[in-house]
């Protein structure tokens, strides 16, 4: 049997004495025909030159050594072959080029036109009669905005089939999340006027809308309609706790927000959506660089691949200058049918915003570099430290916080070998115990916490750290007991000499003495970061429990806020606590109140925080 003949390696000054200098894309390939990268060029024989001319990095360096032949196609303007660049990184994903893994359509809400219109969600083509708002950045900031519109604004959301074939009211009309006109219960002049106020709130103009709404409650109050007027008034609270105000919406327009930040070999972009002044949200985006930390080049990347073939703002702000900066403005504008700028110098509010993106996406980045590889060390680190069978997959901590043995808080932190699992975290208002009895707090919120999980509705940890010595320990201890939880490791875990971070004591239930772990142990870093995890959910929670007691008389304590100014700001805001929850603009919008005087009433209610 003859051997095989070996591959010839690749003759690059043969190609490259035949190649054009006309705009394409060319393609890189390897021995088995797979494509390395795709590239696109003005001028394609001095671009493909490049590689076997210049000084190149390591990358580059290992791409070139496995070139065993180009293909080109040649285009007739450089922005065709940007757009042919992009649709063929898209189907190839080329080895070697940056690639955005994430690259699905936009979501939108839309709201049918039928005579008691729907809103929904939507991803895809719009072709469907009605009105479609967005996009979004992504869909849990869509659905958010959907969950946050059916507690301000009663209007359906059940889809045709549904809401034709009822014959009674379903359990969001009992729930007072819809008005039911399914079953004829809601006018269609009221109706309109929900899905009026709900296309207001869309497009931004949420000031409107409380302003609608005060006219209507005062209207509702005059005529002793007090049911009415009460509805209204937890509609303008929840509109105004909604109605947080971000640097960048002073815009009126269709704008996005893009920044980069690269190191230690991966990337993270990301993306602000802003539509009509309103910020729909951010979404983080972590490409595969193929070892690229120029900003600049991830930036061209991303924005060829995410926006080519879908909408496009008229501006987008960009934290670096992305390479090839014309060329993508020209591709963009031929694409939207519109002038699309991509900016990088710009002042004020912009400016803020663009900080706010680029700190978000270094905070990612670090995040994402130091979580689970880290993570997963430390859990076992802690594994080995504890001689545990297993390597834990839950843990659960919990603090007490008060003042003075006043307003108690208990926290419960939960983490994974991930990090902290947020949505299962929880706090207890302690009740019925004397004041600083920190044993009867802690004994108080594990009764309710693990009584609740006994009954189904949760999942037991396999470690459970308490934040302090034996006492605490022993009254968890009897708590476990009495409910029958089993199979769960009690750790205490008690501040050393002068309360020194590093001299923490581990109490093992069951166990003689106290474990000291050096203060370079991964298992006592991760025992550190839950245990001040729960400290701070506990203090932040007793916090809020302390202001919420003492807003009964903060304004009247504010020199300037007199009975009228005080009217004023209760109506615009619903209550005290959309006052507390309200920013130093929001509250200089009332009549009345001047920017000094904003500044006194948000400090009121910020102190201590």
């Amino acid at each position: 049997m003859a051997a095989e003949l070996p591959i010839p390696a690749f003759d690059h000054k043969s190609f490259l004495n035949h190649l054009t200098r006309l705009p394409g894309v060319y393609r890189m390939l390897d021995a088995d025909g797979a494509v390395l990268y795709v590239g696109k060029a003005k001028d394609l024989k001095r671009r493909v030159s490049s590689y076997f001319s210049r000084a190149q990095n390591r990358r580059i360096q290992l791409m070139v050594s496995r070139i065993h032949a180009i293909e080109v196609t040649v285009t007739h303007t450089e922005a065709e072959a940007l757009i042919l660049e992009n649709n063929l990184i898209k189907s190839l994903k080329p080895k070697y080029n940056i690639l955005l893994r994430d690259d699905k359509g936009y979501p939108y809400i839309y709201l049918s036109a039928d005579p008691f219109p729907r809103l929904a969600y939507h991803r895809g083509k719009r072709r469907a009669k009605g009105r479609f708002f967005g996009p979004y950045p992504n869909a849990g900031s869509m659905r958010e905005t959907l969950q946050l519109l059916q507690k301000l604004f009663p209007v359906r959301q059940c889809d045709d089939t549904f809401y034709n074939n009822r014959s009674r009211p379903c359990l969001q009309y009992q729930i007072k999340r819809c008005s039911a006109p399914c079953v004829g219960l809601v006018s269609q002049a009221d109706y309109a006027e929900d899905v009026k106020d709900a296309v207001l709130f869309l497009e931004g103009k949420a000031n409107q809308v409380i302003d609608g709404l005060v006219k209507r409650m005062e209207k509702a109050a005059a005529a002793l309609e007090f049911e009415q007027a009460a509805r209204l008034r937890d509609q303008i609270a929840a509109l105004s706790r909604v109605q947080e105000r971000q640097y960048i919406t002073g815009e009126r327009g269709d704008m996005d927000i893009i920044a980069c930040c690269a190191k230690g070999g991966a990337a993270c972009i990301q993306l602000f959506v802003i539509r009509n002044g309103r910020n729909l949200g951010n979404k983080s985006f972590f490409p595969n660089t193929a070892g690229v930390e120029q900003e600049g080049a991830i930036l061209a990347a991303f924005i060829a691949q995410y926006y080519i073939g879908k909408q496009i703002p008229q501006e987008i702000l960009l934290s670096h200058v992305p390479d090839d900066k014309p060329l993508l403005e020209q591709v963009l504008t031929q694409e939207s049918g519109h002038q699309v700028k991509l900016r990088r110098e710009v002042r004020g509010s912009r400016a803020q915003g663009l900080r706010m993106a680029l700190h978000n996406a270094q905070l990612a980045l670090d995040a994402r570099l130091a979580s689970r590889a880290g993570m997963q060390r430390r859990v076992e680190a802690l594994q080995q430290s504890l001689s545990l069978d297993e390597s834990p997959n839950r843990m659960e901590c919990f603090d007490i916080s008060h003042t003075g043995g006043e307003l108690t808080v208990a926290s419960c932190v939960v983490f994974d070998a991930t990090g902290p699992l947020k949505a299962d975290y929880r706090r207890f208002n302690i009740e019925g115990i004397q004041g600083g009895d920190d044993y009867a707090a802690m004994a108080q919120a594990l009764t309710r916490r693990y009584t609740r999980i006994q009954t189904g509705e949760g999942v037991l940890p396999d470690i459970l750290f308490i934040d302090g010595g034996k006492g605490q320990l022993r009254a968890a201890a009897n708590v476990l007991e009495e409910l029958a939880v089993v199979g769960v490791q009690l750790v205490g875990v008690a501040k050393g000499p002068d309360r020194r971070p590093g001299m923490e004591q581990l109490f093992l239930f069951g166990a003689d003495s106290p474990i000291i772990l050096p203060t370079d142990s991964p298992a006592l870093h991760l025992i550190q970061q839950i245990r001040d995890e729960a400290h701070r959910f506990a203090i932040t929670g007793h916090r809020q429990r302390r202001e919420k007691s003492r807003k009964t008389s903060v304004l009247e304590q504010i020199p300037g806020i007199g009975a009228k100014r005080r009217q004023r700001l209760l109506k615009q805001f619903g209550g005290l606590q959309g006052i507390a929850r309200a920013g130093i603009v929001d509250l200089e919008r009332v009549e009345g109140i001047s920017r000094k005087l904003a500044e006194q009433i948000y400090a009121a209610f910020h102190e201590d925080k």
